[in-house]
């Protein structure tokens, strides 16, 4: 008797492969009622019931499989019945499954999300298996299931939300950015401080300020006294631009470079100014 290579080959591959994927048999849906008699489908894995499964308030659902791997049953490591409603919302429920693979799964309408319960589409139900292992899992479509809402009971409340849709428009109202103190506060102010310096003055001149010292001050120490000067009156500019349209970062450098003029001048011109006096001139 011969025997072709190829032929056990391909015989083989073809028990591996059936071997290799979860399955079920003996397959049923059951719809218990307490006001009608029990109303049972046979579930096939090669094809799904071609009329819905009507699932009244009141009922009871069941389904029963006897798991196998390849020919032979057995329990898988996971086993779902998993409902998908029209919107794509899915619930699994796991099979009590034995070790002889005979597995159930009862529900009822308590059991059920408030939009399967309100779907006004048939509700689809798939059996998925799967183990560890390299057989392969399965997801077989078995029937689907028309739910009859309870007559009596209130209209449900329950509003999808809205995931990938237009928004009402938005108007955001942003806070004013902050502004300078009110006007009459900074004429107040600016009156007070341009009051002050006549005063300045008339204080100097009554207590003997020497104003006749002047021109040989600028003749002795020009630049000194003009920088000293222009410093002071540099840094209140600077001040008013602050106050006025700069802002912090704008203001620092230029006050360390007033400021580094101020200390070098002022410090040669009241070297100059001590020089007077030490020679009795003031």
């Amino acid at each position: 008797m011969r025997f072709s290579l190829a032929t056990t080959l391909l015989a083989l591959s073809g028990a591996v492969e059936a071997a290799s994927s979860w399955g079920f048999k003996d397959g049923s849906v059951t719809v218990a009622s307490k006001a009608a008699a029990e109303v049972t489908h046979k579930l096939s894995s090669d094809s799904r019931i071609k009329t819905p499964v009507e699932f009244g308030h009141a009922d009871l659902l069941k389904v029963s499989v006897t798991t196998q791997e390849g020919s032979k049953a057995k329990r898988p490591h996971q086993a779902f019945l998993v409902l998908r409603e029209s919107s794509g919302l899915e619930v699994p429920f796991p099979l009590t499954v034995k070790e002889t693979g005979k597995g159930t799964v009862k529900i009822g309408h308590r059991d059920l999300p408030v939009q399967f319960v309100d779907s006004k589409e048939p509700i689809q139900a798939s059996l998925v298996l799967g183990s560890f292992g390299s057989t392969k899992p399965s997801v077989s479509a078995l029937f689907d299931i028309t739910i009859q809402r309870d007559p009596k009971a209130a209209a449900s409340t329950y509003k999808a939300p809205i995931r990938y849709g237009k928004l009402a428009e938005i108007h955001h109202i942003f806070r004013a950015d902050p502004t300078n103190p009110p006007k009459i506060v900074s004429i107040v102010f600016s009156l007070a401080v341009i009051a002050s310096v006549p005063a300045l003055f008339i204080a100097w001149l009554v207590l003997g300020g020497n104003v006749d010292h002047i021109g040989k001050a600028m003749a002795t120490a020009p630049i000194s006294h003009a920088l000293f000067f222009g410093s002071i009156v540099a840094m209140e500019g600077v001040f008013f631009l602050y106050y006025s349209s700069w802002n912090l970062f704008q203001t620092l450098p230029v006050i360390g470079i007033v400021g580094v003029v101020a200390f070098l001048s002022g410090n040669s011109a009241l070297s100059e100014v001590q020089g007077r006096r030490l020679a009795g001139e003031r």
